[in-house]
């Protein structure tokens, strides 16, 4: 790919960089509202993870509460899934795709995230509602990985 090409395609002219770097943009501060309700729930159930963090003198360190956990898993799972979505997001940006498809896959992968984190980690729904917001943001972002790698072979 020449320099001319790549320039073109790394730039907010370009509707589907602009896209990728949007939804990524919401997904960090996604990410990043997960540290606090892991605070809050921390904090609104007296569980603390290191001494110093108590409140009172009565309170103890605490590794096992049930509503901390579950934020702490649903964080978790986003590391996995988000931070992969940045890398090959932005290769896939790098193939020129289609706009349609393209922003439409950065989307789902964003309303995925969002969903799973609000089925999960916020109001407790039965399955098969976490797993799908699981799994549309999975097989989105690896059919871009897809994509990647037959635009490179």
């Amino acid at each position: 790919m020449a320099i001319a090409q790549l320039t073109d395609l790394l730039t907010l002219r370009n509707d589907v960089f602009k896209a990728y770097l949007f939804w990524s943009a919401i997904l960090v501060l996604k990410m990043l509202a997960m540290s606090w309700l892991t605070a809050a729930q921390r904090i609104s159930t007296n569980t603390f993870a290191n001494p110093e963090d108590c409140l009172r003198r009565k309170d103890k360190v605490k590794y096992d509460e049930p509503r901390v956990e579950r934020v702490r898993r649903a964080h978790l799972n986003d590391m996995e899934n988000i931070l992969p979505f940045f890398i090959i997001g932005f290769l896939y940006v790098l193939t020129d795709p289609s706009k349609f498809l393209a922003i439409n896959l950065f989307r789902i992968v964003a309303f995925g995230r969002l969903i799973h984190t609000l089925v999960y980690a916020i109001v407790s729904v039965p399955q098969p509602a976490r797993a799908l917001a699981f799994a549309v943001s999975h097989l989105s972002t690896a059919y871009m990985a897809y994509h990647v790698l037959l635009y490179a072979s």
